[in-house]
Parts: structure tokens; sequence; C-alpha cells
């Protein structure tokens, strides 16, 4: 389908660069090929410019807010009271360990006081929500004959002192904070520190790749490092932490892109044997990478962990459509055409596939969009920006630099002979044995074993789940010292850092109205039911506390008072030990469990029971709002990631389906192509089943991803195949060429890309590694199914009506000349 109406057939072609019109193809071939030094030029130029961009302007860092779907209702909820739950939300925590003692040695106070310094005085923490040991924030509080007494957690003229030591001891058994801010083991202690969106003194985002340095150079580093014979141990999870350390793991991904980088020059060459042709295509997909990183750059973006793959996707994809250009440019010349010549027949064969291919690619990753999260948002929008710079690198650049280079003698004329002898049948065992698939017992047979496949893939990819399923921190692996933290404070801290969170708004001093209490403690007992929760913590505990303190202790008193003046007593006396369980105006009171794990069914059932009472208990005076807390946020993230999971399908599908008619105009042909696709998709969603990998944020564009790509493989040998097949070709014969002049590049193509990204299973991110492993499965299995299931589907829905002595006289035309224009168009 790809060429003009004054497109030569293969009785005319010419051979020599003076038998070739100039001015015949498409307006945009002649614009561009009778321009070819002013094409290289700008070429030349836009790519130092991107360069420059992308080396000076383009920096990588990661925001809280972009990994949040902000649209969601439960994140609104969140985001409209933010300033009232500071500690609910973007949070580090920090645990200073005493390895060869306890928290009561007077050398890991000292320690200790010096690291909360530090803390309190690094850019972007919320300093007045700073919490540990050292803070005037963290007080006890207790019942004596006189009524209550109270104080800071530290005693004021703690020195060190045996004296001193003991009334801190006395302080924490009389706090309550065992198990919250001091291990159950009394050998640490955690700091609590809530972190800002912006840092106030430069107004932009926190860096937390910077931030992470810092936590790791003057905290860990420093005091692990000066402490050693006293053994402090300094522990650090959150988000930020997080964030700083997936950053600083993809300093290998340089290594991994380099890596490709030599298995696309490797596998090229091995297959050409020509240097010139090989560097060109490496070449024109790095120049595209370096276009996407100038433009995302110059519009003001930044790298996260998760569009940092972007650059290795556009790369393979440029590798793909370069390698279909080299093949055909390769052949033209083997047969004797002049470079120009073959690189403009090319050109007219290749570039309408090509094209409408990168389209589909785009089109894939835009579709990204629709999912309401951020960072995913900006993935799509940078790698749609990627491929289209494709358009200019590998459509369009590499036909032209081949025009003027050409190929090595030995490389074309080895192009023509790796191809067999043109007889049906010919040829390599392999290709013979794919011809096969388009026999009617072959054929029944590939759709039969597919079917079942696809049933069995089906069946499995049900158990699919969404979320986390492993605890720790799952973007690292299990080994990680993220998650070898995490592990440390889970098990010697009662309550652990997943918190989920409902907000109960009101009118201001109404959370400290009985009904209000009362409400919330059922919903406190309700969630307490789950075995997931550990605890469950609110304003009407404290009260509870205070109310029987204030009667000599009597567990009689342990209730919430009808009278309001009770009530007012113990709130106030609770936000003295504990600011963060309302608001200034008492007008936000959360209701916070402390879960065993954030896996995905945890969360599920979380959010089911406190959603329903939400709804059955909210009233004028009252909302029960949904949700708060690091668990809360991830709940809300999984609910908008299982709605866009179909949706996006759906969309991508549509929008290649469209692509595919628009190109082939023949829903027969665009059925061989989507089914494949298809099969990929399903065996895709089974296999993380099998390998217990979640749909989260860094998994859900994957497959979006993989149809976008594998839909080229169906578009480059589709449009061959008809094109023969218009002309009269029987389908052997027309997919025999179709695999001559491409499918051999679509499988050169196919274990290139899978050979690239295969080694990203060894990268210390997990999520990375997931992806490697899913990539590598499409793109095999993208290639496989458009090189058996297209002959085999076409059998059946692409057979040509068989003319007399049609097989002969197309068996003798050379498949490299597979011209299509309005003439051949009449035989449709």
């Amino acid at each position: 389908m790809i060429a003009d109406a004054n497109s030569p057939d293969h009785t005319n072609a010419p051979v020599t660069l003076a038998d070739f019109d100039v001015h015949s193809g498409i307006r945009l071939e002649r614009l561009i090929f009778n321009n070819r030094i002013v094409v290289v030029m700008v070429c030349a130029l836009l790519t130092v410019v991107m360069a420059w961009a992308a080396f000076t302007k383009l920096t990588l860092n990661a925001s809280f807010d972009k990994m949040i779907p902000r649209s969601h209702p439960y994140i609104r909820n969140y985001l409209d009271n933010r300033e009232s739950l500071r500690g609910l939300g973007n949070v580090l925590r920090i645990v200073v360990e005493n390895s060869k003692g306890d928290i009561f040695d007077p050398a890991y106070q000292e320690a200790l006081k010096k690291i909360n310094d530090e803390v309190f005085l690094t850019p972007g923490v919320d300093r007045a929500w700073v919490k540990s040991l050292w803070t005037p924030s963290m007080r006890w509080t207790e019942v004596t004959e006189e009524g209550f007494q109270g104080g800071s957690v530290m005693p004021d003229n703690y020195d060190g002192s045996p004296q001193a030591t003991e009334k801190l001891r006395l302080n924490i058994s009389r706090a309550g904070v065992v198990g919250r801010f001091v291990g159950t083991d009394f050998k640490s202690s955690m700091i609590v520190v809530p972190l800002l969106d912006k840092d106030p003194s430069t107004g932009r985002p926190i860096n937390y790749r910077a931030l992470s340095r810092v936590l790791e150079e003057k905290l860990r580093t420093h005091y692990e490092g000066i402490s050693a014979n006293s053994g402090i141990r300094v522990r650090i999870i959150g988000f930020a932490k997080l964030v700083g350390d997936l950053i600083d793991g993809l300093a290998q991904v340089i290594s991994y892109f380099g890596f490709a980088v030599l298995v696309a020059v490797l596998m090229i060459y091995f297959y050409t044997r020509c240097v010139r042709s090989t560097v060109l295509v490496i070449l024109c997909s790095t120049a595209a990478v370096v276009w996407q990183l100038g433009s995302i750059a110059w519009l003001g973006f930044e790298l996260d962990p998760f569009s940092i793959l972007v650059p290795f996707l556009i790369f393979a994809i440029g590798v793909s459509h370069g390698a279909q250009k080299m093949n055909g440019i390769m052949q033209d010349v083997g047969r004797g055409m002049h470079r120009l010549v073959a690189a403009r027949y090319t050109f007219r064969r290749l570039f309408l596939a090509g094209i409408t291919a990168l389209i589909a690619d785009a089109v894939s990753f835009a579709v990204l969009m629709v999912i309401d999260i951020p960072v995913i948002k900006d993935l799509a929008l940078t790698a749609s920006i990627g491929v289209t710079m494709l358009i200019f690198t590998n459509l369009i650049l590499l036909p032209v630099l081949l025009s003027y280079t050409g190929v090595s003698e030995r490389a074309a004329k080895r192009a023509l002979s790796v191809k067999g002898t043109p007889q049906l049948g010919g040829g390599s065992t392999l290709w013979n044995w794919i011809e096969r698939f388009t026999e009617r017992r072959w054929a029944i047979g590939a759709l039969a074993i597919s079917a079942l496949l696809m049933l069995a893939a089906f069946i499995v990819s049900q158990r699919l789940a969404i979320g986390d399923l492993e605890p720790g921190a799952p973007e690292l692996r299990a080994d990680s010292r993220y998650n070898r933290d995490n592990t440390y404070i889970t098990g010697h801290y009662s309550l652990s850092s997943d918190q989920f969170a409902v907000m109960i708004k009101t009118e201001a001093e109404g959370c400290l109205k009985y009904p209000t209490l009362i409400e919330a403690d059922r919903l406190a007992w309700e969630m307490q039911q789950l075995p997931s929760v550990q605890t469950t913590v609110f304003l009407g505990n404290a009260i509870r506390q205070i109310t029987a303190g204030s009667y000599e202790g009597s567990p009689k008193w342990l209730t919430l008072a009808r009278n309001q003046d009770v009530l007012n007593y113990g709130a106030q006396q609770a936000s003295v030990n504990n600011p963060d369980l309302f608001n200034n105006d008492c007008s936000l009171m959360p209701v916070i469990a402390y879960l065993t794990d954030h896996r995905a069914e945890t969360l599920d059932s979380l959010v089911a029971v406190t959603h329903r009472f939400a709804e059955e208990h909210s009233t004028p005076e009252r909302q029960f709002l949904l949700a708060a807390g690091s668990s809360g946020i991830e709940a809300a993230t999984n609910i908008v990631v299982r709605e866009a999971n179909r949706t996006m399908l759906i969309y991508v599908y549509a929008a290649v389906i469209a692509l595919c008619f628009i190109t082939f105009h023949n829903w027969r042909a665009v059925v061989v192509a989507v089914v494949p696709l298809v099969m990929t998709s399903i065996l895709c969603e089974a296999l993380m089943v099998i390998l217990g990998i979640g749909v989260k944020v860094a998994t859900l564009p994957v497959i979006a991803l993989g149809v976008g790509i594998g839909v080229d493989y169906a578009l480059y040998l589709l449009s061959i195949q008809l094109a023969q097949q218009r002309l009269g070709a029987s389908l052997a014969v027309a997919c025999k060429r179709s695999i001559e002049f491409t499918g051999k590049v679509v499988a050169l193509v196919g274990f290139t890309l899978a050979a690239g990204v295969v080694t990203w299973i060894f990268s210390p991110i997990k999520f990375q590694a997931d992806m490697g492993i899913l990539l590598t499965f499409m793109f095999i299995w993208n290639m496989i199914g458009a090189l058996i299931l297209i002959p085999a589907l076409s059998h059946f829905l692409l057979k040509t009506p068989q003319q007399a002595g049609a097989k002969n006289q197309y068996l003798a035309t050379d498949p490299g000349e597979l011209f299509v224009g309005q003439r051949a168009r009449a035989h449709q």
C-alpha cells in the first residue's frame, strides 16, 4: 500500500541514477530527497541544540503529588485538609538504633540529639510537626492525688547522669510511646519527620535526590562512622527516601542503555555485515532519544524513576523501524539499483506502513493520559514526543543518509543470497516452516493451539491483582537497604508505618460533641475487627484516658461521657500531648488505623468497611471522608489503577484498530493484525499472575506499550503481503515475499529488543526488573505471533482467489519490487 500512481513496476524499474525521474513520487518524497543536504543540516543542527538542552536543563527528580490521583474523591478529601494532617502524608521515619546497648546510654542520647537537630534544620522539613524524644511535643502525663501532672519526655536538665537517665526512663513509661516512638526492645527510638511540598527558601519542589543524599551523608554515613564503637545504626523509611534510593539506583540505567546499544549493534551487524548501515541505524535511533530528552527539557519537564525508562523504548522502536528501511535499501542495492534510487523506492514502499506504525505507537502512549495519575501522564507525554521524533530521524533522515552512504557491496549481495531461491518452498528450513502456516492443516493447528493458550491464560489472568503484593517497598528488591530498614522497624515497633485514616469533618468544635465521638468510636471498632488492623487511634481514646485519670484512674470511667464539659476537658488535656488528633478549631478529626501491611487485599477490605460506614453514617452535621495516610493514598491509587486498567486497553485497541483500518481498508486485515496482539496481552497478564506482579503505577503502562510496539510487526508484514495479493499473487507466495522482505527483519528486531531489555532483570529497582521481564516477553511473543498467526489467519480471512497462471507469474517476480500504485488497487 506504499507508493503513488506513478510507481514503476518490476518490468521497468530503473537501475542507474540517470534512468530515474527525480520528479517522480509523492510531493513529500520529492521535497525530502531533492533537498537532501538541507534535511541533513537541519537534523544535525537540531541534534546539537537538543543535546545541549538535555545535558544542561534536564533534571532527575520525583514528586509526591505526581504519584497520586489528584482528582479521585479520596485524594481530594486529603488535599483539602492537608494542612491539618501533616503527619498523615509525606512523612519520613528515622530510627536511630543502639546495637550495643539501649536508648538510655548517654552516648546514644547525645547522638540522637545531634541527629534530631540535623533533621530539624534540613530544608523541606515541616519543623512544627517533627516529633522525637528530643522535641517538646513529645510529652508525658500522669494522674496524681493532686490531679494531672505532665511535661516533656526529655527532662529539661538532662545531662546523661544516672539520675537524669532514670527520669527519662520513667517519663517514657508514663508517656505510652513504647512501640510508637521507642522500640519495644528499648534499643532504638524514632524521629517522625513530615515534609513540606516545596522548599520555603527557594519555592521549588523538594529535591528528593538531594534530600536522600543529605540523609545518607550527614546522618547514616556520618553517625554510623564516628559512632562505630557505640553501635549507632540509622534506619530511614518514607516516600522521600524511597524515591531517593530509586533515583540513585537509576545510575545503572546508563550502563543498561549502553548494553542495549551494544546488543543492537552486534545483532544488526550480524544480520547485514555492513558497518556503515549499522552505524547509521544506531545513530538515528540515538538521535531520536536526544531529541526527545531535549524537547522535554525545553518544555520544563523532569525525568522521574518511571519516565526514565522511556528513552529505552524510543531507542528500541527506532531500531525496529530503522532496520526495516536499511533492509529495503540493502536489497534494492543488491539488485543493481543506485543507492539514491534504492532509498527513494524504499521510502515509497515503507513510509506509509512506518508512519502508521509510529502513529499507533504514539496513540498507545497518549492513551495513557486518560489515567489520572500525573506521573503516568508525564510518561505518556514524553513517550509520545519521542515517537514523534522517530518520524523525522528514522523514517526521513535515515533513508536520506543511506542515499549518500549506500551499503557495502558484500552486504548488498548477502541481502539477496540469504533469501534463498525464488521458488515456493525454497530458502532456509525455518522460513519454509513459517510458510506452511498458510496451508489449512497447519493454520488450523496454529489457531487451535493459540486458542487453547489464550483460554488458559485468560483463566489465569482473572487472578491478576491490583496494587502491591509484597510487604515493604515493592519498587525495590527485598534485600535492599530500604526494605531491610522497613523490616527492622516493622519488627521492633508495634505500630507500622502503613496508616489508613478516615477524616471526620464537622462544624467548628463539632468533633468534641458526644454523637460525633460515639460515631467515630463505632468506626474505630469496625476497623479493628479486620485482622489486618493492628490498632486504631483517635481523639476518643485520649479522652477516655483523661476522663479515667480525672476520677483517680478508675477503669469505670474509661468511657466517653455524655457531659460536654467532661469531653471538653479531656480534649484540652489530650491536645497537649497529641496535637495531631484534631485541628485547631476541632472541625476535623482523623480516625487512624495502623495496618500490618499495605497489600492490595488488605486495603480492599479496609476500603470496603470504611466506605460502607461512611455512606451509612454521614449526615449534614458530620461527614466521614476517605482517606488519608500512606495506605489511604495507596488505596485510592489502586482504585484508579483498577478502573484505568481495562479502560486503557479498550482505548489502545480502539486506536490500533482504527489506524489499521485506515491503512488496510479491509476489516479482515484488521482482524489478522490485532488477534496476535490480543493473545500477547492476555498471556502477559497471566505471566504477571504467575510471577506475583500486581498492576500498579509502575506496571500499568507495560501492556499498552507492548500493544503499541507489537502492531509495528503486523503493519510491515501485512503491507507487503496485501500488496502482493492485490497484484494477484497467491497467499503462499505473498506470505513468502512478505517474510523475505520484512519478516526476517521483524524476527531480528524482536530478538534485538528482547536482548536489550532482558538485562533490566538485574536492576536493583524491582519495578524496572518487572518491566524488563514483561517487555521481553511481549517483544518475543508479538514477534512470534506476527510470524505465525498472520499467515494462519490469512488462510481463512485473506486468501487470494486463484487465477490461472498467477502462481508461476508471480514466482518469477523479483520480491524486492513491491510497489503498489493505483493500478494495483484495480485488482482489489
